[in-house]
C-alpha cells in the first residue's frame, strides 16, 4: 500500500462506515506493513505553565474564563523541568513534551526558559516536544536551534466545526502554525479530540484535513473528552472505545507510518478497550499520572500492561526520526 496525501472525504468515510471487525482487520494489516505492532512510543507530558489562558476553548478547564478547579502556576523553573525529565526517562518514556497554558509564543525571559528547558530534555538523548500554542517561523527556528523535535498542534476538529468549540483563533491559525513547523524542519504532532458534540462527518473531516497534508504529521494523537466541571462541555458523555477504535483504525489506514497516540480518555479505559485500541493501530501513549491537568493511568498500571499485552517501548529518534537527526 503506497503513502497517499490525495485521500478524497468519500473515500475516508468508506473506511471509517466499514463493519467495525472488518476495520479493525484492514488497520491491523496496514500496522503490520508499515510498523512493529508489538512496539508502542511511551511519551510523558508535562505542564510546565498552568491556567490563566485567554482562549475559550470549550473543553479546557485552564481557560481563564471558565471557573473550574486548576491552580494557575507561573512558569517551571528550567531545573525542576529536567528533573521531570530524567524521572520520565528512567520510567521507560523515550518523547518528553511539555505543555504551556499559552494563546501564543511570545519573545520574552519565559520563551528563553523554555529555550534552556529544550536544550537541557535533548541533552538527554530523549524526543524533546512543546505545545505553546501558536508561533511564528522565527520562533520555530529557535525552537528548532534549541534541539526541539516535536511540537504539538493539534486541530481539535473539522474546519466546519471548529467555532462551535474555539472562537478566540481560526482554524488557518492552526494550519498557518503547522506550516511554520514544517518550514523549520520540526516533527508535526496534531490529531484532535473526539466528543465534542461533533458529528462523524466532522470526524472525517479532521482526518482528511490531516491525512492530505503535504506530509502527514509524524504523530497523530486521537483523545476523547475528559469532560470537566466549570467548563462549557462538562455534561458531554463519555466517547465509546468503539468510537476511538474506528478513529485509530482509520488514521492508521489512511496514515501508515504515523505514529498514532492514545491520548486523553485512557484513564477510563479498561486493559482490554486498550489493547483493542493497539490491535486497530495504536502505537503510542502518554505515560505519567497527569496529562497537563486531566488524570492519567499510573506509570506501574502502565508497566504492567506492556507485560501483560507484550508492548516494547519504541526507542527514541528511531528510523525516520533517527535520519533526520543524525543519530541512526
Amino acid at each position: 500500500m503506497e503513502i497517499r496525501n490525495d485521500w478524497t472525504k468519500e473515500e475516508i468515510k468508506e473506511i471509517f462506515d466499514k463493519p467495525v471487525m472488518e476495520l479493525i482487520y484492514e488497520a491491523a494489516t496496514v500496522h503490520r506493513a508499515y510498523n512493529d505492532p508489538n512496539e508502542v512510543q511511551v511519551c510523558t507530558l508535562l505542564s510546565i505553565k498552568t491556567g490563566g489562558c485567554s482562549e475559550d476553548c470549550s473543553y479546557c478547564p485552564q481557560a481563564a474564563r471558565y471557573h473550574t478547579d486548576v491552580k494557575v502556576h507561573k512558569l517551571l523553573d528550567v531545573d525542576f523541568v529536567l528533573e521531570k525529565a530524567r524521572n520520565a526517562q528512567e520510567n521507560g518514556s523515550t518523547r518528553f513534551c511539555m505543555g504551556a497554558a499559552w494563546r501564543e509564543v511570545r519573545d520574552n525571559r519565559d520563551f528563553d526558559k523554555v529555550l534552556d528547558m529544550v536544550k537541557g530534555v535533548n541533552a538527554l538523548g530523549m524526543e524533546v516536544c512543546c505545545t505553546l500554542g501558536m508561533l511564528n517561523q522565527d520562533q520555530a527556528k529557535k525552537l528548532k536551534d534549541a534541539g526541539l523535535y516535536a511540537y504539538n498542534h493539534n486541530l481539535d476538529t473539522s474546519e466546519d466545526h471548529y467555532e462551535e468549540i474555539i472562537t478566540t483563533r481560526t482554524y488557518d491559525d492552526r494550519l498557518d502554525t503547522i506550516d511554520n513547523l514544517r518550514k523549520a524542519d520540526i516533527s508535526v504532532c496534531s490529531g484532535g479530540i473526539i466528543g465534542l458534540g461533533e458529528t462523524n462527518e466532522d470526524r472525517i473531516g479532521m482526518l482528511h484535513t490531516l491525512a492530505t497534508m503535504e506530509e502527514h504529521p509524524e504523530s497523530v494523537p486521537v483523545n476523547a473528552l475528559v469532560p470537566v466541571p466549570g467548563t462549557p462541555l462538562e455534561k458531554q458523555p463519555r466517547v465509546s472505545v468503539w468510537d476511538m477504535v474506528r478513529m485509530i483504525a482509520t488514521a492508521r489506514i489512511i496514515m501508515p507510518r504515523a505514529q498514532v497516540r492514545l491520548s486523553a480518555g485512557r484513564v477510563s479505559m479498561t486493559l482490554e478497550e486498550q489493547a483493542l485500541c493497539f490491535l486497530a493501530g495504536a502505537n503510542s501513549i502518554f505515560a505519567g499520572d497527569e496529562l497537563l491537568t486531566t488524570p492519567n493511568p499510573e506509570v506501574d498500571q502502565d508497566k504492567e500492561m506492556f507485560m501483560t499485552l507484550n508492548l516494547k517501548p519504541r526507542e527514541s529518534f528511531k528510523g525516520a526520526a533517527a535520519e533526520k537527526f543524525n543519530m541512526a
